[in-house]
């Protein structure tokens, strides 16, 4: 994301599994190699998930939008080298909006998936709320 920030073209590539690190690696060198021809202006981060298939069996690539999960069920904690606790959350929980445009459905048929995202966060519905509640709280009128 942070490439994005500096107004580089950025990537976020995502194998889903473990075992075909060498497709992911080619299907990243194709959209580099094809950005460092032609850059693509849009401000936005390119989210890509890469089947776990042998290349060849890639059945090509598809432009999506995110689909979405329940939330993970465990939160698992662990201790880390210097006897910290940390906490991992996951397995990730089930789908529950992977319609025939997400990249789920794309990835689960074999296909790469890309997804233009954005980076603006903002609830821009809620502003007037948070306004109105610091005026209420007198925040920033009293320090």
């Amino acid at each position: 994301m942070e490439g994005r920030h500096l107004g580089f073209p950025a990537l976020a590539v995502s194998l889903n599994g473990y075992q075909h690190y060498d497709t992911a690696a080619a299907v990243t060198c194709a959209l580099l190699r094809g950005l460092s021809r032609e850059p693509l202006r849009t401000g936005r981060i390119l989210n890509v998930n890469v089947p776990d298939l042998p290349l060849a069996q890639v059945k090509g690539i598809r432009v999506t939008r995110c689909g979405s999960r329940h939330p993970a069920d465990k939160v698992i904690p662990q201790e880390d080298p210097r006897g910290n606790t940390l906490y991992w959350i996951g397995p990730p929980g089930d789908k529950y909006d992977a319609g025939p445009d997400t990249d789920f459905a794309a990835v689960d048929e074999g296909y790469v998936s890309v997804t233009p995202l954005h980076v603006d966060l903002t609830a821009h519905s809620a502003h007037d709320v948070v306004s109105d509640w610091l005026d209420s709280v007198g925040v920033g009128t009293q320090w």
